[in-house]
């Protein structure tokens, strides 16, 4: 994929200067940290988890598993997804992450990064991608993201995270790229 043009999804104010890339660099973890913090979803140590991935790409790369998408505005990291094949399985992908800084929310940035991403699984032989969340109240538009964007849910996990607090499992079928 490499770099690619902004999209028609964003808008006027938010289309300029985008620039998607594949390539991880060391100064993408911290990158990612400060995306991934920005967002006020995530603890400490779901933040040091996200960080950890873009560690392990650097480390280990395509062996990893781990596959990233990141938005860049000027230079600087704005949002980004990680995914990966899913072991034992036939073109199944997991959605581990996505986020978008908080000073880039609402301006479509999350809906290009999840059609580039669908697009770069498609084109490695993917037919269906899983993204798991929280049921907690916080989450609540994360969920609508995910039913806007095609997905749908497949599974709840009773108490999953934590008492009260069900894992979420949504997916979308791909369509032959």
């Amino acid at each position: 994929m490499g770099e690619s043009r902004p999209h028609e999804a964003l808008s006027p104010q938010a289309r300029a200067g985008i620039v998607l890339r594949e390539q991880v660099v060391e100064e993408d973890a911290e990158a990612v940290r400060r995306i991934v913090q920005s967002t006020g979803f995530f603890s400490d140590a779901e933040v040091a988890v996200a960080v950890e991935l873009v560690q392990e790409r650097l480390s280990r790369g395509a062996a990893s598993g781990y596959h990233f998408l990141l938005a860049e505005q000027d230079g600087r990291g704005v949002g980004y997804t990680c995914f990966g094949p899913i072991a034992c399985t036939v073109g199944s992908f997991d959605l581990y992450w996505i986020a978008v800084h908080a000073a880039h929310r609402r301006r479509g940035l999350g809906r290009l990064l999840i059609a580039r991403t669908e697009s770069a699984v498609a084109a490695s032989g993917g037919r269906r991608v899983y993204v798991e969340t929280s049921s907690r109240p916080l989450y609540e538009p994360t969920r609508a993201f995910y039913l806007r964007c095609g997905y749908e849910p497949a599974a709840v996990l009773k108490d999953f995270y934590s008492p009260g607090d069900d894992k979420i499992i949504y997916v979308k079928a791909l369509s032959s790229p």
